[in-house]
Formats: structure tokens, C-alpha cells, sequence
């Protein structure tokens, strides 16, 4: 009987990625079949996230979880990747001892050979030996992989690796490492294996996705906006996406490309995290306020009905009732669809982590819910303009909340479910007239129907 796998996944759309690749890599390698069950899988990994508040004990509660499990079957294997696992290495061993491999997200691809190490530990009598690889081999980890196999008409391709920015809240540098690029041919290789298993549309995956410079057989260099053109160009891809970006990387090239790639979604995830010029520089982000919303302006001339959602972060340290003003004007003034906003948290090893806090709890989380309230306020203004229009869909599945509807996401990343058991449109594109703002999605109806 075929041995079980289970993946427990904290964070980014990179870390689904991760994962993915993970159950692809040992499906492949060991044979391991996924299971949504952790207390019947045979090997057991945790894929970390490090960039909120308290990452670690998120971590450790989590793997306290898991102890009964392998005081019941001494064979379990269990580990933990992602970006906690770069940050602790060797001290995840010593507070979980039960745990088996602690792996980064440079190396996952070498999870067959740490699973090969801890059974030659073991057949040695060294049981409890921790297997620790959390180095950084820059991109040696996509020639590893197995080919992504193909679920769904949407697919994440990771593009590149790594941030160089070295923002003073962000740890991404420290625990992923400094900008790398996949080479050009490998990225069109992978989206054109996925179009030709029936994928629409891709989401291109970067910590700084807009920063990417790969070279292609020739040894030439090919920036991001040049390779959205080659992608466009490969035979069933419909629409592309990317996350996520920075706004210094976003060029004029780039801003170009939304009047000459139609498969650019009308959509944009450009994080800006603050309003205020103080705050930013501080941040160290490279931009003004006014530079961010000079790209925009730029880009809504091109594309007036394109969404932007956006990162803020609140309460940095030395943020005044002026500075959030600041970022509330921004707000205003662009117009946001929807954020992930947080208050600020000190991430270990940063620099912004040395500098004075002296803003109280209450004060950065009543300015969280203002602005969360108001870029809702923004999103629901949006959904309802769109009642009345009729919307191109990518139809992704049965809905789960009524089996006798269909769901698909518009080009604006709204969630769209609408009345149909014609399951034949799964995978394919849809017209529907959209009758319903809702909260979090929208109600709608087959164009014609």
C-alpha cells in the first residue's frame, strides 16, 4: 500500500507554490500519495511562513500538535520547511526533538536525498539524527523538480527567487536570499507543459516578480516586461497574472506592456505598505507616495478600469497621527480594491526591529480597522458598479457552497458563482451578466441563458 503524505502550508502564494512542488518531488521520488489526514500520513511536513507576528510559535505549537503522533509510530517523518525553517535551522531540532528534517525553500528539492539520509541514520541505529540543509544554492533547486502537474485552468509558475531590496521590516532577504532568475527557457518551457494539459491562465510567483532578469539560450538578458510578451505568445494562455511586485521595479516598459498584452489581466497587486514619505524612507522602499501614484495615474490611462489592491502596513515604528493621515489620503486618492493590511510586527534580525516602538497597541489597531474600512468601502463601491455588466469568467468549479452553481473568477479577481450543472464549462471561459454584489464574491447569470 502506497505510504502517505500530508502538508501543512503558513503564507504566500510562493509557499502553495512550494508545496505543490513538495508533493510532486515525493510523489515522484518515494512514491508518497497526498492525504488531507495527518493522523493517517506516514510523512508529515510544516511549509513555514516568517512574516507575521509571533512566526516561530506559530511554528512550534504546531509541531506540539504533531508529537502524539510520533510517540504512536516512531517511523513518521516529520519536517519543517519554508522561511521559519531558514531563520532557526538546527534550533527547530532542539525544541521539537521528535522533529526529523528542516529544509529551506532553496532546498526542498533535495528532500529525497534528506529522507535518504535520515534512513541511513536510523538503519545505523542513530534514530532521532536531524537531517539540517537550509543553504542557499540559488537556482540549482528548479533543475530538480519533477514537471508540475496540472490541476486546474489556473496554475502558479515561480519566475524567480529571492528579494534584493532588503526592506527594514522584511526578513524575505534573510530567509529566501537576494534575487535570482529562473532562466527564460525554463519559465516558457514550464507555462507551455501546463497550457498543453488544458491551463488558461498563469500567475507568475516572485518575491519581487517585477525585478526579474533571466537570460535566454542566447546569454541574453530578458526583463519582466519581455518575458510577459513571450508568455502571451504560448498557445493557450488566456490570461496572466503576477505577485507580487514593487513599485520601483514597475517601469515604463512594464506600464507599456498593459496597452500591448491583452492577456494582462485588469488587475494589479502593487504593495505600497504607507502613505507618508517619512514612513517610507524609513521603510526603506525607494519611492515617494507621489511616485507610486504617478505609476498608477500612468497606467489607468491605459487601462482606466484596472483594479489595484495593494500591502500597508500599520503602526511602524515613529508612525504619527500625520503619517497615517498620510496613508489615508493615499487611500483616496488611488482608490484601492481590497489589501492585506497589518499592523506592524518586529521580525527578528531586521533593522526596523531595533528602532524605537513607542505607539500604543490600541492606537495602531484602531488605525488598522479605519483603513481596512475604507478600502472595503472602496471594493463594495466596485462590485456594485459591476452589477449590470457582463463579465468574462474562467469557470474553475463546481461552487461550495451549492452544488447546482459553477464558480470562475473575473479579470479583476473577484469570485463569481452563477446557476449551471453544465460541468463542461469547468477549465473554459464564460460570459456572465453579474445581477448581485456580495460581500466577498459576486452573483450572476449565463450570458444568453
Amino acid at each position: 500500500m502506497s505510504k502517505k503524505l500530508y502538508i501543512k502550508t503558513h503564507g504566500c502564494q510562493m509557499n502553495e507554490y512550494d508545496s505543490a512542488r513538495m508533493r510532486d518531488l515525493l510523489g515522484e521520488s518515494h512514491g508518497l500519495v497526498p492525504t488531507d489526514n495527518p493522523e493517517e500520513a506516514d510523512v508529515l511536513l510544516l511549509n513555514t511562513c516568517s512574516i507575521r507576528e509571533k512566526a516561530q510559535e506559530k511554528v512550534f505549537h504546531q509541531l506540539g500538535r504533531w508529537k502524539h503522533l510520533k510517540q504512536k509510530n516512531p517511523d513518521l517523518v516529520i519536517g519543517v520547511g519554508g522561511c521559519v525553517a531558514s531563520q532557526e535551522g538546527e534550533e527547530i531540532g532542539r525544541r521539537a526533538p521528535y522533529v526529523d528534517l528542516v529544509f529551506g525553500p532553496q532546498t526542498l528539492h533535495r528532500l529525497p536525498d534528506m529522507m535518504q539520509q535520515r534512513a541511513v541514520h536510523r538503519g545505523n541505529g542513530a534514530g532521532g539524527t536531524l537531517v539540517v540543509d537550509v543553504s542557499f544554492p540559488e537556482i540549482e533547486k528548479f533543475d530538480r523538480l519533477p514537471e508540475p502537474k496540472v490541476e486546474g485552468p489556473s496554475a502558479f509558475v515561480s519566475i524567480m527567487e529571492g528579494c534584493s531590496k532588503y526592506c527594514t521590516f522584511c526578513v524575505v532577504p534573510y530567509t529566501r536570499g537576494e534575487e535570482v532568475s529562473r532562466p527564460l527557457d525554463d519559465v516558457i518551457a514550464e507555462i507551455a507543459h501546463l497550457a498543453a494539459g488544458g491551463v488558461r491562465e498563469v500567475n507568475l510567483l516572485g518575491q519581487n516578480v517585477n525585478a526579474y532578469r533571466g537570460d535566454n539560450h542566447l546569454g541574453e538578458t530578458v526583463d519582466f516586461a519581455e518575458l510577459l510578451g513571450f508568455v502571451a505568445r504560448i498557445p493557450g494562455i488566456e490570461r496572466i497574472r503576477y505577485t507580487t511586485s514593487h513599485p520601483v521595479e514597475f517601469s515604463d516598459a512594464l506600464i507599456d506592456a498593459y496597452a500591448e498584452i491583452p492577456q494582462l489581466v485588469d488587475h494589479l497587486h502593487l504593495p505600497v505598505q504607507s502613505g507618508s514619505d517619512r514612513i517610507l524612507m524609513a521603510m526603506k522602499r525607494g519611492h515617494t507616495a507621489l511616485e507610486y501614484k504617478s505609476k498608477i495615474r500612468r497606467l489607468r490611462k491605459i487601462r482606466p478600469e484596472i483594479s489595484i489592491s495593494s500591502d500597508f502596513i500599520i503602526g511602524f515604528p515613529g508612525e504619527s497621527e500625520a503619517d497615517f493621515a498620510a496613508t489615508m489620503k493615499l487611500v483616496e486618492d488611488i482608490g484601492f480594491d481590497t489589501s492585506f493590511s497589518f499592523v506592524y510586527s518586529a521580525r527578528p534580525g531586521t533593522p526596523a526591529a531595533e528602532l524605537a516602538d513607542t505607539t500604543e497597541e490600541a492606537v495602531k489597531k484602531q488605525r488598522l480597522q479605519i483603513l481596512q474600512g475604507r478600502i472595503n468601502q472602496q471594493a463594495q463601491a466596485i462590485s456594485r458598479r459591476m452589477v449590470g455588466s457582463t463579465q468574462r469568467v474562467l469557470v474553475t468549479g463546481v461552487s461550495k457552497k451549492d452544488p447546482g452553481q459553477l464558480q470562475g473568477r473575473t479579470e479583476n479577481n473577484r469570485v463569481v458563482n452563477f446557476a449551471s450543472t453544465d460541468h463542461g464549462l469547468i477549465g473554459d471561459f464564460a460570459d456572465i451578466v453579474i445581477h448581485e454584489a456580495l460581500p466577498n464574491s459576486l452573483r450572476g447569470v449565463l450570458a444568453g441563458g
